[in-house]
């Protein structure tokens, strides 16, 4: 990796940068990764560390906010690059968008009731059910779907073919 070095400051060039414009803001997302801290770190089996610098830009107020995460992974530079630690990291997030969003929003979750004993887990695992079969089935509106099988109870216990 090349160290620039400007009034006595180190500075790590951006080794992958992407920039998104979509849902009403300019996204730009900038990874630098180095090895150069893997004999120093107490971590087990550490590949590579990085840092992501996420510059948020709302387009129609202008406001812009800078959030800055750092990582460390086991993977070495050859089995991910800049580019695929980005997407990597980006990737982590559909879990929340594809999960605990669609759970709170579709099944109101955070506003259950159910508190005791295995009893909120148990929930957990059914809406979570309930969502895979859905995906399963190629619906790509859960809410929408839900509401289907909900309205025709027989359609749903013939998807599990009871």
């Amino acid at each position: 990796m090349t160290i620039f070095v400007s009034s006595g400051k180190t500075i790590f060039p951006p080794q992958h940068q992407t920039i998104n414009k979509g849902h009403g803001r300019l996204e730009v997302r900038t990874l630098r990764s180095s090895t150069l801290l893997n004999d120093y770190l107490d971590f087990p089996h550490c590949g590579q560390v990085f840092k992501i610098v996420r510059e948020r830009t709302q387009l129609t107020t202008g406001t812009t906010s800078i959030e800055t995460v750092y990582g460390i992974t086991s993977l070495t530079p050859e089995q991910a690059g800049p580019k695929r630690l980005l997407a990597l990291s980006r990737g982590h997030w559909s879990i929340e968008n594809r999960s605990h969003y669609v759970r709170d929003m579709v099944y109101d979750e955070d506003r259950h009731q159910l508190r005791k004993g295995k009893g909120p887990h148990m929930m957990a695992c059914l809406r979570n059910f309930a969502i895979s079969l859905l995906r399963l089935m190629h619906f790509s509106n859960i809410a929408k779907a839900t509401r289907e099988f909900a309205a025709r109870s027989h359609l749903a216990l013939r998807l599990l073919r009871l």
